[in-house]
């Protein structure tokens, strides 16, 4: 494709950010969005109606696309700076800002300054109150299910080269890199649904602006060192690829209303919703990759599943399955510690294979994800805690005599599994990237 065919707020980038994208050729489509797709396509049977409602949407598709050749203008602009200041003062810098505020940072650069006022411009379209009110529904889910998920949810980032590569390139092959990586992402979630955190003087909006900056930093490095093939994979972590991350959850609840026939959400569930999109803004994604109903998320993340290219290859994925299934997340030294490891390794599976891979254990196989006798067992085990704790706490808030007590012992659990987490750096560190990209 040599014609021009991007919105001009792709192509710009070049323009305004020529230490990052000045030998970006913005006049091609890169090999992993797949334009030649067809509703015939054998990757499309399990969700033949989903794709046939958005296949031919070509304003739609169009947006999906331009977001795959789109990074984050004001934190790149900022991580463009590693050259003069150094990463580890981009990010203490960036600390300093949001927890003193950045006209308390000596020398902040206007680029900081940006990228600080960005996040805190919260659009017309988003409601605070019902994101306060999202932040307090899904803290049941955060203290019930998500340490039992989370690693099953992290490994749906690594079933597509095209999708993963950025995480082989910048070293999180190891066991204790891929462990690390999964309480981050575990630790960002969590910690913005504890009580004022998406304030902006709370940890969670410190949180997502460490994450706008690591992910600046890749496209950063990525982007400057050579190996990189923007002809073949697009833009390093680009938009499109922040959305699964941020909207899982609200796309699994939409297509399960879908699928009863209903087409609103509940009070509740549209509080998650508005939760969902605020986190997503303050990461950098526009209102238009954001859906409000539940017909609107779920075109859009099909949109996305229609455009990435199917890849599948050991190098890049399969190295990144093992490690992160091989990693120890818990302590295992105490009886408890190793019931909790035993549920959590079924449940995992169990939730990347059915809301990831379609049930198909077949296929699940065939890259390493085993899902035995005793898998199985320990996900139906995971399956009645979940459920059982999930029902202690929302009965329990409903009751007032105790409803205070259950909602201190909720918020008391969040900060424990933080605990459990460890201290999330959010950082990338380009001494250990392997800058050689797989075949």
């Amino acid at each position: 494709m040599t014609m021009q065919v991007y919105d001009d707020v792709v192509t710009s980038q070049r323009d305004a950010l020529p230490t990052i994208y000045g030998d970006v050729d913005f006049t091609i489509i890169p090999e992993r969005y797949d334009r030649d797709a067809s509703i015939d396509d054998e990757r499309f049977v399990k969700n033949h109606a989903a794709i046939a409602r958005v296949i031919d949407q070509t304003e739609l598709r169009e947006t999906i696309r331009d977001a795959t050749m789109t990074g984050d203008r004001v934190a790149d602009a900022y991580a463009a700076l590693i050259p003069e200041l150094g990463f580890r003062t981009l990010i203490e810098m960036v600390e300093s800002a949001c927890e003193h505020g950045v006209e308390n940072v000596d020398n902040a650069p206007q680029e900081l300054v940006d990228l600080i006022a960005a996040m805190e411009a919260t659009p017309d379209w988003v409601d605070m109150e019902l994101v306060e009110l999202g932040a307090r529904e899904e803290r049941i889910g955060m203290a019930t299910a998500t340490p039992l998920a989370i690693r099953g949810a992290f490994l749906a980032t690594f079933l597509n080269k095209y999708a993963a590569l950025p995480m082989t390139m910048t070293g999180t092959l190891s066991d204790e890199a891929a462990a690390k990586r999964v309480f981050e992402t575990a630790s960002f979630f969590t910690a913005t649904t504890l009580p004022g955190a998406l304030d902006r003087s709370g940890k969670g909006f410190e949180a997502a602006a460490k994450v706008r900056l690591m992910h600046s930093m890749v496209r950063f490095h990525l982007l400057r060192s050579g190996e990189w093939d923007v002809g073949t994979y697009g833009i390093p972590i680009p938009q499109v690829d922040q959305m699964p991350a941020g909207l899982i959850g609200v796309f699994l609840m939409s297509a399960q209303l879908l699928g009863k026939g209903e087409t609103e959400f509940t009070p509740e569930q549209r509080a998650r919703v508005e939760l969902s999109r605020y986190r997503c803004f303050l990461l950098g994604l526009p209102e238009n990759l954001l859906g409000e109903t539940p017909q609107e998320i779920v075109d859009l993340l099909t949109a996305r599943h229609i455009s990435l290219r199917e890849g599948y290859d050991d190098d890049t994925c399969g190295k990144l399955v093992r490690g992160t299934l091989e990693a120890e997340l818990f302590d295992t030294s105490t009886v408890q510690g190793r019931v909790h490891a035993w549920l959590e390794n079924g449940f995992s599976r169990f939730v990347l294979i059915k809301s990831f891979l379609g049930g198909d254990s077949e296929r699940a196989e065939s890259i390493g994800i085993t899902f035995g006798a005793a898998d199985k067992a320990a996900a139906a085990a995971a399956i009645a805690v979940v459920t059982a704790k999930t029902a202690f706490y929302r009965v329990g808030l409903r009751l007032p005599a105790v409803s205070d007590r259950v909602d201190r012992r909720l918020d008391n659990r969040l900060a424990h599994l933080l605990d459990i987490y460890g201290h999330a750096d959010f950082v990338t560190d380009p001494d250990k990237y392997a800058l050689t990209p797989a075949a």
